[in-house]
């Protein structure tokens, strides 16, 4: 692995710069990549030890993992947006592999459905299973859905990137059609197309990519997701780290530097324009643009000076939006390898035997932690990733995933990191087991391998992104979300812009389109089209 960045704390850092980024997440060096194209000496501060935000990878006794990135769709289609803009923004130094036929498995107790790659075979593999004729029609009918709310974001977002006279008038056009869809809860959407209970909790088993419930999330949000997949998931060759690894040299070609252990304390204001940046040992760092990959609630709510928080005015927009979901993450590490224990590429997605209510299941474990868990996710990036036998022979490694709300956590938040005591050591270990013996039912040839697992909670996020709720998809996708205006990547504020899934929404995908996003609102260009146009000619 390529060691991405230096420490601000052994490095000799100038005052000066063309634009500096508050956050090193995709959509943030997206942004700081683009700029250095365009001749920019862009600085990237990253409060973490590591650079890459959720594409990160970490390191523990032999084993390596990601923390965000678990497969991405699309980017292995001829000519696809997104495999075009990857391609463009890493020199296309960054490779994928395919995870084969079948990319996410939803279970409930001893049914397993199998979500195939392709419309075509994603329709027939469900058909197998539902084979009532007007269940058949409802599938082909929640396609139709969610390719029509997909076409409709197109516009949507395209005019966040508007401004002036030109955005005011064009606005309500460009934004209208896509409403349609989020204003509608995806459950909403499904029971209007079936009232097969089983059936709608199987085509909303990814819910967890966006982190709410059918009856809570806006459909849009759901489309976006599950046509995303469509046609198959992929892994990066080399692991998640290769995100910063392939996009960082761009940034230092240009003059730039990426520094870890760089907090930022406080966004400068003077004049009413944003001027620099006042890191946490008091520093202050100026620049022509200040762009933070924060998130909505730490910029305007935290990095704002006090009176600028105020004049801003998001406040009450910001309050009617919820946080998005805590969760718990299980890193383990087994003593084989992914070929040796015969590991899946496919995720699985877990859930209650015969509950198919993913709601009610929430609600359930929200009310009784001992409850069963709402969902399972279960991911084997040891298999997914071609390259991790050459790394880490012998060895493989999985990740599980289940929401927690914050509250049961909360008592140790103001407790370090790594020091918070025995009882939440304790409490840890009991949620640890209880997401191990999940595992061991669907795969129990590893329960012999496992040599070393650790649990990260909602205090480990918010110790490392700041999320003040250990949030994992920043503002909540529900129907309100998306009626916020002023989640654009320009601020009301001078010379400061916004950049990451608060712009658009969560996902690989549109963390990396959030900074093509942001530097077309920055330099009054589509600098997508740009993008597209050059590939094309290329």
């Amino acid at each position: 692995m390529t060691k991405v960045g230096r420490s601000y704390k052994q490095s000799d850092v100038d005052e000066r710069w063309d634009a500096i980024v508050i956050g090193s997440g995709l959509g943030g060096l997206a942004s700081a990549a683009l700029l250095s194209n365009m001749g920019k000496r862009v600085l990237v501060l990253e409060r973490h030890y590591v650079i890459g935000g959720f594409t990160h990878t970490f390191k523990r006794k032999g084993y390596e993992w990601d923390v965000g990135v678990h497969y991405v769709g699309e980017v292995h289609r001829d000519r696809s947006v997104l495999g075009q803009l990857f391609n463009h923004i890493t020199d296309g130094e960054l490779k994928w592999e395919g995870m084969g036929e079948v990319y996410d498995r939803i279970v409930f107790g001893d049914e397993e459905f199998p979500l195939r790659s392709g419309v075509q075979n994603f329709k027939d593999g469900l058909r197998e299973q539902f084979p009532d004729a007007k269940d058949g029609a409802a599938i082909d009918e929640y396609v139709s859905a969610v390719f029509a709310a997909s076409k409709a974001a197109r516009s949507f977002y395209a005019e966040k990137a508007l401004s002036g006279v030109a955005g005011f008038v064009a606005a309500p056009f460009m934004r209208r059609p896509y409403l349609a869809h989020t204003r509608k809860t995806t459950y909403e959407v499904l029971r209007g197309i079936t009232d097969n209970a089983k059936l709608i909790g199987v085509l909303t088993g990814q819910y967890g990519d966006y982190g709410l419930p059918p009856k809570q999330s806006a459909f849009a949000m759901h489309a976006s997701v599950a046509k995303h997949y469509f046609f198959g998931g992929n892994y990066p060759i080399g692991g998640s780290a290769r995100f910063a690894e392939t996009i960082a040299p761009k940034i230092e070609a240009g003059g730039g530097m990426l520094l870890t252990n760089a907090g930022v304390d406080e966004i400068v204001i003077e004049d009413g324009k944003a001027v620099g940046v006042k890191l946490e040992d008091g520093r202050v760092l100026r620049a022509d643009m200040i762009i933070s990959n924060a998130g909505a609630l730490n910029t305007y709510g935290a990095l704002l000076p006090a009176s600028d928080r105020a004049r801003v005015g998001f406040a009450p927009q910001l309050q009617r939006i919820e946080p998005s979901a805590a969760h718990l993450s299980l890193y383990i590490g087994l003593d084989k390898s992914a070929a040796a224990l015969n590991l899946p590429k496919a995720n699985y997605w877990i859930y209650p035997a015969n509950e198919y209510d993913h709601d009610r299941n929430i609600q359930r474990f929200a009310d009784d932690e001992n409850a069963p868990f709402p969902v399972i996710y279960i991911s084997f990036p040891g298999a997914k990733d071609p390259d991790f036998e050459r790394r880490y022979p012998g060895k493989s490694t999985i990740e599980i995933i289940t929401f927690a709300p914050w509250e049961r956590f909360a008592k140790w938040d103001a407790k370090p990191w790594k020091k918070r005591g025995d009882e939440y050591e304790a409490y840890k270990a009991a949620f640890s087991q209880r997401m191990l013996e999940q595992l061991y039912a669907v795969e129990p040839q590893t329960r012999d391998a496992v040599a070393y697992h650790e649990l990260s909670t909602p205090l480990s996020t918010k110790h490392f992104t700041a999320y003040q709720h250990g949030e994992i998809y920043g503002l909540s996708h529900d129907p309100g979300r998306f009626e916020g205006k002023f989640l654009r990547p320009r601020s009301p504020i001078t010379n400061l812009y916004l950049t990451g899934q608060d712009v658009v929404t969560a996902g690989i995908g549109a963390a990396l389109f959030s900074g093509y996003l942001t530097v077309s609102a920055i330099t009054g260009r589509n600098v997508v089209m740009e993008t597209l146009n050059q590939t094309a000619g290329g």
